[in-house]
Protein backbone atom coordinates (compact mmCIF):
# COMPACT_ATOMS: atom_id res chain seq x y z
CA UNK A 1 0.00 0.00 0.00
CA UNK A 2 1.19 3.49 -0.76
CA UNK A 3 2.59 5.16 2.34
CA UNK A 4 1.59 8.59 1.05
CA UNK A 5 -1.75 7.52 -0.41
CA UNK A 6 -3.13 5.99 2.76
CA UNK A 7 -2.53 9.07 4.94
CA UNK A 8 -5.76 10.99 5.65
CA UNK A 9 -6.07 14.67 4.68
CA UNK A 10 -7.33 16.94 7.47
CA UNK A 11 -9.78 19.61 6.33
CA UNK A 12 -9.29 22.98 8.10
CA UNK A 13 -12.29 24.79 9.60
CA UNK A 14 -12.83 27.40 6.84
CA UNK A 15 -12.46 24.98 3.90
CA UNK A 16 -15.40 23.39 2.06
CA UNK A 17 -14.92 20.24 -0.04
CA UNK A 18 -17.39 19.09 -2.70
CA UNK A 19 -16.99 15.63 -4.22
CA UNK A 20 -18.95 14.74 -7.35
CA UNK A 21 -17.87 11.36 -8.64
CA UNK A 22 -14.27 11.75 -9.80
CA UNK A 23 -14.43 15.56 -9.66
CA UNK A 24 -13.37 17.36 -6.47
CA UNK A 25 -13.77 21.08 -5.69
CA UNK A 26 -12.16 22.80 -2.71
CA UNK A 27 -13.16 26.29 -1.59
CA UNK A 28 -11.43 28.30 1.12
CA UNK A 29 -10.48 31.83 2.22
CA UNK A 30 -7.66 32.16 -0.39
CA UNK A 31 -9.64 30.92 -3.40
CA UNK A 32 -11.27 27.98 -5.11
CA UNK A 33 -9.66 25.01 -6.89
CA UNK A 34 -11.15 22.02 -8.68
CA UNK A 35 -9.70 18.95 -10.34
CA UNK A 36 -10.85 15.75 -12.01
CA UNK A 37 -9.14 12.70 -10.57
CA UNK A 38 -8.43 9.52 -12.53
CA UNK A 39 -11.01 6.73 -12.46
CA UNK A 40 -8.50 4.43 -10.70
CA UNK A 41 -8.88 6.36 -7.41
CA UNK A 42 -11.83 7.70 -5.45
CA UNK A 43 -12.08 10.24 -2.63
CA UNK A 44 -14.31 9.83 0.43
CA UNK A 45 -15.07 12.44 3.06
CA UNK A 46 -15.39 11.17 6.62
CA UNK A 47 -16.12 14.03 9.00
CA UNK A 48 -13.19 16.46 8.92
CA UNK A 49 -10.89 14.19 6.89
CA UNK A 50 -10.55 13.04 3.30
CA UNK A 51 -9.43 9.54 2.35
CA UNK A 52 -8.10 8.64 -1.09
CA UNK A 53 -8.58 4.96 -2.03
CA UNK A 54 -7.69 3.01 -5.15
CA UNK A 55 -10.06 0.70 -7.01
CA UNK A 56 -7.71 -2.26 -7.51
CA UNK A 57 -4.08 -3.32 -7.14
CA UNK A 58 -2.99 -2.73 -10.74
CA UNK A 59 0.29 -0.93 -11.38
CA UNK A 60 -1.35 2.25 -12.70
CA UNK A 61 -3.74 2.38 -9.75
CA UNK A 62 -0.85 2.12 -7.32
CA UNK A 63 1.02 4.86 -9.21
CA UNK A 64 -1.97 7.21 -9.24
CA UNK A 65 -2.89 6.61 -5.57
CA UNK A 66 -0.10 8.64 -3.95
CA UNK A 67 -0.18 11.26 -6.72
CA UNK A 68 -3.91 11.87 -6.33
CA UNK A 69 -3.64 12.12 -2.54
CA UNK A 70 -0.83 14.69 -2.85
CA UNK A 71 -2.76 16.74 -5.43
CA UNK A 72 -5.85 16.86 -3.19
CA UNK A 73 -3.73 17.72 -0.13
CA UNK A 74 -2.06 20.57 -2.06
CA UNK A 75 -5.49 21.89 -3.07
CA UNK A 76 -6.66 21.90 0.56
CA UNK A 77 -3.45 23.54 1.81
CA UNK A 78 -3.47 26.09 -1.01
CA UNK A 79 -6.98 27.44 -0.40
CA UNK A 80 -6.39 27.60 3.36
CA UNK A 81 -2.78 28.86 3.66
CA UNK A 82 -1.40 29.45 0.16
CA UNK A 83 2.05 28.75 -1.25
CA UNK A 84 5.16 30.85 -1.65
CA UNK A 85 8.43 30.61 -3.60
CA UNK A 86 11.30 33.01 -2.96
CA UNK A 87 13.86 33.98 -5.59
CA UNK A 88 17.14 35.84 -5.11
CA UNK A 89 18.81 37.96 -7.78
CA UNK A 90 22.61 38.16 -7.61
CA UNK A 91 24.85 40.26 -9.83
CA UNK A 92 26.08 43.84 -10.05
CA UNK A 93 23.27 46.04 -11.36
CA UNK A 94 20.75 43.17 -11.42
CA UNK A 95 17.40 44.21 -9.97
CA UNK A 96 13.67 43.65 -10.14
CA UNK A 97 10.62 45.84 -9.64
CA UNK A 98 6.87 45.44 -9.86
CA UNK A 99 4.95 47.77 -12.19
CA UNK A 100 1.23 47.17 -11.76
CA UNK A 101 0.94 43.38 -11.78
CA UNK A 102 3.95 42.83 -14.05
CA UNK A 103 7.49 42.08 -12.95
CA UNK A 104 10.31 43.99 -14.65
CA UNK A 105 13.75 42.35 -14.49
CA UNK A 106 17.02 44.14 -15.30
CA UNK A 107 19.47 41.23 -15.41
CA UNK A 108 22.23 42.19 -17.82
CA UNK A 109 20.36 42.20 -21.11
CA UNK A 110 20.16 45.28 -23.33
CA UNK A 111 16.47 45.55 -22.46
CA UNK A 112 14.36 44.99 -19.34
CA UNK A 113 12.44 41.69 -19.30
CA UNK A 114 8.69 41.93 -18.53
CA UNK A 115 6.93 38.96 -16.91
CA UNK A 116 3.16 38.93 -16.56
CA UNK A 117 1.98 36.55 -13.83
CA UNK A 118 -1.03 34.29 -14.45
CA UNK A 119 -4.33 34.92 -12.66
CA UNK A 120 -4.13 33.90 -9.00
CA UNK A 121 -0.37 34.52 -8.67
CA UNK A 122 1.01 37.60 -6.92
CA UNK A 123 4.56 38.95 -7.26
CA UNK A 124 6.26 41.05 -4.56
CA UNK A 125 9.80 42.49 -4.66
CA UNK A 126 11.85 43.19 -1.52
CA UNK A 127 15.11 45.20 -1.59
CA UNK A 128 15.19 45.13 -5.43
CA UNK A 129 16.81 41.66 -5.33
CA UNK A 130 14.32 39.34 -3.61
CA UNK A 131 11.20 38.24 -5.50
CA UNK A 132 8.35 36.48 -3.71
CA UNK A 133 5.92 34.48 -5.85
CA UNK A 134 2.75 33.61 -3.93
CA UNK A 135 -0.66 32.14 -4.68
CA UNK A 136 -3.07 29.37 -3.79
CA UNK A 137 -2.30 27.01 -6.71
CA UNK A 138 1.02 25.25 -6.04
CA UNK A 139 1.48 24.29 -9.70
CA UNK A 140 1.06 27.88 -10.94
CA UNK A 141 3.33 29.30 -8.23
CA UNK A 142 6.09 26.80 -9.07
CA UNK A 143 5.76 27.32 -12.83
CA UNK A 144 5.85 31.11 -12.47
CA UNK A 145 8.94 30.92 -10.24
CA UNK A 146 10.64 28.60 -12.76
CA UNK A 147 9.76 30.98 -15.61
CA UNK A 148 11.32 33.92 -13.71
CA UNK A 149 14.44 31.86 -12.91
CA UNK A 150 14.81 30.79 -16.56
CA UNK A 151 15.27 34.45 -17.63
CA UNK A 152 18.82 34.34 -16.20
CA UNK A 153 19.70 31.05 -14.44
CA UNK A 154 22.70 31.22 -12.09
CA UNK A 155 25.99 30.68 -13.90
CA UNK A 156 28.76 28.58 -12.31
CA UNK A 157 31.73 30.98 -12.64
CA UNK A 158 30.61 34.13 -10.80
CA UNK A 159 27.25 32.90 -9.48
CA UNK A 160 25.36 35.74 -11.17
CA UNK A 161 21.71 35.20 -12.05
CA UNK A 162 18.33 34.39 -10.51
CA UNK A 163 18.19 31.50 -8.06
CA UNK A 164 15.72 30.02 -5.61
CA UNK A 165 16.25 31.04 -1.99
CA UNK A 166 18.53 28.48 -0.39
CA UNK A 167 19.65 27.03 -3.76
CA UNK A 168 23.31 26.08 -3.81
CA UNK A 169 25.12 26.80 -7.07
CA UNK A 170 28.26 24.74 -7.63
CA UNK A 171 31.05 27.09 -8.56
CA UNK A 172 33.78 26.33 -11.08
CA UNK A 173 37.30 27.68 -11.24
CA UNK A 174 38.02 29.98 -14.15
CA UNK A 175 40.78 29.49 -16.72
CA UNK A 176 44.20 28.69 -15.38
CA UNK A 177 46.67 31.39 -16.41
CA UNK A 178 49.82 30.75 -18.52
CA UNK A 179 52.84 29.43 -16.64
Amino acid sequence: MSRIGKRPITIPAKVQVTIDGSHIAVKGPKGELSRSLPAAVNVQQEGETLLVNRQDESRTSRQLHGLSRTLVANMVEGVSQGFQRRLEIQGVGYRAQVQGRNLTLNVGYSHPVQIEPPEGVELVVENNTNVIVSGFNKELVGNTAAKIRSVRPPEPYKGKGIRYAGEVVRRKAGKAGKK
